[in-house]
C-alpha cells in the first residue's frame, strides 16, 4: 500500500492506494484529521462508507498524534505500507522531480520555507513526525513547483539584477501536481489537444493558470511564491510592489502585518468583506459579493489572454480545482468573455458539470477535468519503489 499525505498547519489529509508493478492501483481509503482547540477530530472512508471517526485530546505534537491515530488504524485493517508520499509545495531551484526523503533533503527543503511560509513548514513537519514514528518507512516528496521547472528561461526571470536570479529569486509556478495530473488525463481523453496549446486553470481557494504545450508548462500565473497571479480566496494575487512600499512607509505596517494582509485578508474575502468562499458569495445579494466575483473573473480572463499570447494561440481551455470543477457560473462568465476566440458555451452541459462544456458548433473546446493531486503523487512514486 502507498499512503499519500497533504499536511497543513492543523490538518492532515491522506489517501491510501493499492500498489502493483510500479503503478498505483485503486484508492482504498481516504480521509482527513484536524487539530483545533487541543482536540483532534476527523474521519476515514473505506470506499463510500465512513469507517472510523476520531475525537481525542492532543495538546502538543499535533502531527505526531494525527499520524499515530491514522497509521494505527491502517495496521488494524491488516494493510502493510510500502512507502509514504508527501505533497511539498516548494522544491526551489534544486528539486525538479519526486525525491526520496533523507536528512539532507529535509535540510534543503527548510531553506525554502520563506518562499512558501503558509505551506512548507507544515509539509515538513509531517515528514519529520513520520520519520520519528516510523523511521523504517521510505518517504518521498513530490513538489508543486516541479511541473514548471523546465519552463523557458525568459518565463522564469524577474527584471531584477542578475544576482537575484542566481540566488534563487525567480518565477517557480505552483499547483504543478494538479497540472501534471490534468495533462496525464488529457492525454487519455483528447490526445490531439494534449499535444496542442492549452490553458489550464486550477481555481480554488488557491488559484492559478498555466500555459501548456505538448504536455509541458510554458508559463504560469504564479511566480516566486504561491501569492502571485490570480485573485484567490484570501490571497491578493498580483499587486503592484509600490502598494507594499506604501503600506510600509505611509501606513506603518511591518512585515508581519503586510504578510497577513496579502495571505489572509485579501482576495475574495478582502474585496467582498463577506467570505472567501465562492459559494457563499454567489448566494449573497450584497453588491460587494457580486463585485468580488466579477473581479475574480476579470483577473482570470486577463491572465488567460496573456498566456494565450505566450503560447501564440490556443487549442482549448481546461477548468479544474474546487471552483473550476463546480462553479458553473464562473465558467459561464469566462467562456462568454472569450467568445471572440471562437468558444461557444453549451449552457446545459456547463450546468451539469460535463467533461466538455462547449457546444458542437464551438470552434474551440473547453473541458472540466477533476484533479487528483494525491493520485499524481502515487503515479510519480510508484516506479521508484
Amino acid at each position: 500500500m502507498l499512503i499519500v499525505f497533504n499536511a497543513g498547519s492543523s490538518t492532515l489529509k491522506f489517501e491510501l492506494f493499492e500498489h502493483e508493478g510500479g503503478l498505483p492501483g485503486p484508492k482504498v481509503a481516504h480521509g482527513a484529521l484536524d487539530a483545533h482547540d487541543g482536540l483532534i477530530t476527523g474521519e476515514a472512508w473505506l470506499g463510500k462508507e465512513v469507517a472510523i471517526k476520531w475525537n481525542t485530546e492532543a495538546l502538543v505534537n499535533r502531527h505526531d498524534k494525527m499520524l499515530t491515530l491514522l497509521l494505527d488504524w491502517v495496521k488494524e485493517l491488516g494493510f502493510t505500507l510500502t512507502a509514504a508520499g508527501h505533497r511539498v509545495v516548494h522544491g526551489g531551484p534544486i528539486f525538479h522531480e519526486t525525491v526520496k526523503v533523507t536528512p539532507e533533503v529535509i535540510d534543503a527543503l527548510k531553506a525554502f520555507i520563506p518562499l512558501a511560509p503558509l505551506h512548507q513548514p507544515h509539509n515538513l513537519s509531517a515528514i519529520e513526525a513520520l520519520l520519528r514514528l516510523y523511521p523504517e518507512l521510505p518517504q518521498f516528496a513530490s513538489f508543486d513547483t516541479a511541473f514548471h521547472a523546465n519552463e523557458p528561461e525568459l518565463a522564469q526571470w524577474f527584471a531584477l539584477p542578475r544576482k537575484f536570479y542566481e540566488q534563487g529569486v525567480r518565477r517557480y509556478g505552483f499547483h504543478g501536481l494538479s497540472y501534471a495530473f490534468i495533462a496525464h488525463k488529457l492525454k487519455q481523453l483528447a490526445p490531439k489537444l494534449y499535444h496542442g496549446k492549452t490553458v489550464i486553470m486550477h481555481l480554488g481557494n488557491g488559484a492559478s493558470a498555466c500555459a501548456v504545450e505538448n504536455g509541458r508548462s510554458i508559463a504560469s500565473s504564479m511566480g516566486f511564491t504561491a501569492l502571485d497571479g490570480l485573485m484567490m480566496g484570501t490571497r491578493s494575487g498580483q499587486v503592484d510592489p509600490g502598494v507594499l512600499l506604501y503600506c510600509q512607509q505611509h501606513l506603518n505596517m511591518d512585515h508581519a502585518a503586510i504578510e497577513t494582509l496579502l495571505y489572509k485578508q485579501s482576495g475574495l474575502l478582502g474585496v467582498s468583506g463577506i467570505s472567501s468562499d465562492m459559494r457563499t458569495l454567489r448566494a449573497s445579494d450584497a453588491p460587494e459579493a457580486k463585485f468580488a466575483i466579477d473581479l475574480f473573473v476579470y483577473r482570470l480572463v486577463r491572465e488567460i489572454g496573456a498566456l494565450i499570447s505566450v503560447l501564440g494561440g490556443v487549442d482549448g481551455l481546461i477548468f479544474t480545482g474546487g471552483i473550476g470543477e463546480h462553479a458553473a457560473f464562473v465558467r459561464d462568465e469566462v467562456i462568454n468573455k472569450l467568445a471572440w476566440l471562437g468558444f461557444e458555451l453549451d449552457a446545459s452541459k456547463n450546468e451539469a458539470n460535463e467533461t466538455i462544456i462547449t457546444s458542437a458548433n464551438s470552434k474551440l473546446p473547453a473541458y472540466v477535468i477533476p484533479t487528483d493531486e494525491a493520485r499524481q503523487i502515487a503515479y510519480e512514486l510508484g516506479p521508484m519503489l
